[in-house]
């Protein structure tokens, strides 16, 4: 993983010092709070539904072990509130009452705290730590090479790669030098500082889209030409929010070498021409969408003009590129030496793994092929009920640390689907690792699948969210606890969001469900067909939605019936989204409307059967 140059912790720890200054002054009463406001947003801090949270940056996902520890520490030590307010804030949650299941039972939010949260662009959030003690956190993060920057504010946010980069068998290029590169150019950038709206910036090396390049405002695919020169594919205009849009391809193959100039080119005329006055316009996919090939010809000018004209002051050397990749060290894995009774028992264990049903199929759903073929790539699953997706403990980090450890060279990454990757796993060692995960209950083999959800935190946290996201989640998770049942249905996405804007990514799960407000309640629209760009799910594609929205009492019986329908109407082994392609949505949008009716009026449930 990246290796921080001293420079790199000297700016890291002078941006922690600031803001503790910043921060007093604001609490002193000298620095008025929307002076205040921009700057804690740049580090990270939000205020929230019932309090402030944090959004730690993880660059291309890539933590160590000791990192990931200082994460558990803080959730321990700082996501505290006070009893007081977290009662509040749990009678606040209880007025908005449960989501009914089957046989009487019910789902309902209870509040926790002492945890973290992954998100879907490889941050760590926080939901209860004090503005109080905010400095205090970010001069910890400081002293193990963390911090908040941009993780908030309309500039250029952190910049993801996928999980696998550097590893994977499909790679053309290890993305990640390229990401690093992006990184340290976009900190604190003076004329990026203040664009119309956020700016996310995606990276893939591999010939399958694992980092969902269609969905951002750029989205970069690294390939080679008929020559063999590297260079990358360029997608500008993609994003979700009010208005779904995949990202338009403005360049075929681009230099790799000129890669920052033309990233230049492209944020200078968005920055000059993005909508100020409409937040929900001001992104780029807006402008992108509104202007087409006049926007594509003033990225070109304006790139002309920055190579031609201005001497290509962001053209990436050779000798730089080597500089940021040498600071990419792999590490050196070996087959562990054991004794002779290590060995025995190293056996027993292996035999014994290989006759269990559930190793055999963490084998299949966990574990991953490596460029080395000595090694794996294996996921821990933090998925389960009475935990909302992406959730880990303190408790939890710690003991992932360890594994790390033990088993992966100390590292591990940050996934799209909100768990964590441990990238450098001997073969050899899958025994004890997964029994060691098993014993941790991170052993799940449920990746890929419908119980592997992609959920945001939702109105039970954000002051944006229009619905609560984690007590459908726990509904759907309730009803489907049957490995047998899950590996038999096989892979699907589903992903789940509070409000419009997305966090779940709702618009590229095979099933999408958005929380939407309806004269002052909850409820939620279900869409199906979306895609990220994976080779399961094809081309990144929007679903669309089922119909009119559904109760949180409803959603539950939805799900259960757009699966019962893919069961009945698959062919053998063919997958949900598959099956959806082939047949059309109107059967699943029949059931799904059925089963509204069913949970309404039985009687009515009845008329539509007869």
């Amino acid at each position: 993983m990246y290796q921080y140059t001293e420079f790199d912790r000297q700016f890291v720890k002078a941006r922690a010092s600031q803001f503790r200054d910043q921060l007093t002054r604001w609490q002193a009463g000298t620095l008025a709070e929307d002076e205040f406001k921009p700057l804690r947003l740049q580090n990270g801090w939000y205020v929230q539904r019932y309090a402030p949270m944090l959004r730690v940056a993880v660059p291309y996902g890539e933590l160590a072990s000791h990192q990931l520890r200082v994460l558990a520490r803080i959730a321990r030590e700082y996501d505290q509130p006070d009893a007081a307010l977290l009662a509040d804030a749990q009678a606040m949650q209880d007025k908005l009452g449960a989501v009914p299941l089957k046989n009487g039972l019910s789902v309902h939010t209870k509040l926790t705290k002492g945890y973290a949260h992954f998100t879907t662009r490889t941050n760590v959030q926080y939901n209860w730590i004090p503005l109080s003690d905010a400095a205090d956190v970010m001069d910890l993060l400081a002293s193990v090479d963390m911090h908040g920057i941009q993780t908030s504010g309309n500039c250029i946010r952190n910049i993801t790669s996928d999980a696998l980069a550097g590893i994977a068998p499909d790679e053309i290029a290890d993305p990640r030098p390229f990401a690093e590169i992006m990184r340290q150019w976009s900190t604190l950038h003076p004329e990026f500082a203040f664009l119309p709206r956020k700016f996310k910036i995606a990276l893939n090396g591999a010939l399958e889209d694992r980092a969902a390049i269609g969905w951002y405002d750029v989205g970069l695919q690294l390939l080679r030409n008929e020559a063999g020169e590297l260079g990358f594919k360029v997608l500008v205009g993609g994003g979700m929010g009010r208005t779904p849009v995949i990202g338009s391809v403005i360049r075929e193959f681009l230099p790799w070498n000129q890669i920052m100039n033309y990233i230049e080119a492209v944020i200078r005329v968005y920055n000059r021409y993005g909508r100020r006055d409409n937040a929900w316009k001001a992104r780029i996919k807006i402008l992108v969408k509104a202007e087409g090939q006049r926007y594509i010809d003033q990225v070109e000018a304006e790139f002309k003009q920055i190579v031609e004209q201005d001497g290509a002051p962001h053209l990436i050397t050779q000798a730089e590129f080597d500089r940021v990749s040498a600071c990419f060290v792999a590490p050196v894995v070996t087959q562990r030496v054991r004794t002779p009774a290590e060995q025995a028992a190293h056996e027993a264990l292996r035999t014994q793994a290989q006759g269990n049903v559930e190793y055999t199929r963490w084998l299949e759903r966990n574990v991953r092929p490596h460029q080395n073929p000595a090694l794996r790539a294996v996921s821990l699953s933090f998925k389960r009920l009475g935990q909302a997706p992406g959730d880990a403990t303190g408790e939890q980090m710690d003991i992932a640390a360890d594994l790390a450890d033990r088993f992966s060279a100390s590292e591990l990454r940050v996934t799209h689907e909100q768990n964590l990757l441990l990238p450098w796993v001997h073969a050899d060692d899958l025994p004890e690792l997964w029994q060691a995960a098993r014993a941790a209950g991170l052993a799940r083999p449920n990746i890929g699948l419908l119980t592997d959800m992609i959920t945001c935190p939702g109105g039970d946290f954000c002051s944006l969210a229009n619905a609560r996201s984690i007590p459908i989640a726990e509904a759907i998770t309730e009803r489907y606890q049957d490995l047998d049942e899950l590996h038999d249905l096989g892979e699907i996405d589903l992903h789940i969001s509070g409000c419009i804007n997305s966090c779940g990514h709702h618009h590229s799960g095979h099933i999408g469900i958005l929380g939407v407000d309806k004269d002052g309640k909850e409820w939620y629209q279900v869409s199906l067909g979306g895609a990220d760009g994976t080779l399961l799910s094809g081309p990144a594609m929007p679903g669309k939605t089922v119909g009119p929205s559904f109760s949180a009492a409803e959603v539950p019986e939805v799900i259960e019936a757009l699966i019962a329908t893919y069961v009945a109407q698959r062919n053998g082994r063919e997958t949900f989204i598959d099956t959806l392609r082939r047949t059309g949505p109107d059967a699943f949008k029949l059931a799904a409307n059925a089963a509204r009716m069913s949970t309404r009026r039985p009687e009515a449930a009845e008329s539509v059967a007869a």
